[in-house]
């Protein structure tokens, strides 16, 4: 008797199951990556198994080819997701955005907790914030970092990719001071031209003015 799809299918309903949890800040109910890889290692582990056993022992098989394959299918959104939750806990209430993107994790760090208008001095709360956001990142050294400083249409063109190039490098530069390696760092200032709001607002304005950290595998 052919068990080996029911037995796929019950690894697959457990893994679905311990992988599902609410968003703290939507309630939705999501299926985090770690789940997702592991589903697909599962299918793929299992198909494996199946054409490497004999006709006897192809429900035997599959069941092992499954388990392997969602370990290894959720190692790499495995990785992540446990950085993204520990991010979301220390940076709740600060101000501080946290995106998810496939396997990227985004840190929205505005000027209202970064930086003074024209300035690219630390405020003291940006310098709390990103101590906490330095002690994760030691914890996970196979992540790179993209560091980017953005500004508001406000001033010359020169003038905005200047400052949003030194507040990118102050971020940059407050990871490395906590410990965080310098190798696996980009710094970039885009200046105001990939603005995520109107500039002809004030409350426009304010969203532009902000520094990304983009948090990826490294490769």
């Amino acid at each position: 008797m052919k068990i080996y799809p029911v037995a796929i299918l019950a690894l697959s309903s457990l893994l679905v199951l311990s992988g599902c949890s609410t968003d703290p800040y939507t309630g939705e109910q999501k299926v985090a990556n770690t789940t997702k890889g592991a589903l697909l290692g599962s299918a793929v582990g299992a198909g494996i198994g199946v054409l490497s056993s004999s006709k006897h022992d192809r429900g035997k098989g599959a069941l092992i080819g499954a388990a392997s394959g969602a370990v290894l299918g959720g190692g790499v959104g495995g990785y992540m997701d446990i950085q993204e939750s520990k991010l979301r806990d220390k940076l709740r209430n600060t101000g501080v955005s946290v995106t998810r993107s496939g396997d990227n994790i985004i840190l929205n760090m505005p000027n209202s907790v970064t930086f003074d208008t024209s300035s690219s001095t630390l405020k003291p709360l940006g310098t709390e914030t990103l101590t906490s956001v330095a002690l994760i990142l030691k914890e996970y050294p196979k992540t790179a970092i993209n560091i980017v400083g953005h500004t508001d249409s406000t001033g010359s063109n020169a003038t905005n990719q200047k400052l949003s190039l030194e507040r990118a490098n102050s971020v940059a530069n407050l990871l490395i001071q906590q410990g965080t390696s310098a190798a696996r760092m980009s710094v970039y200032g885009a200046g105001a031209s990939q603005p995520i709001a109107s500039n002809t607002s004030e409350t426009g304005r304010a969203q532009n003015r902000r520094v990304e950290i983009t948090l990826s595998p490294l490769q």
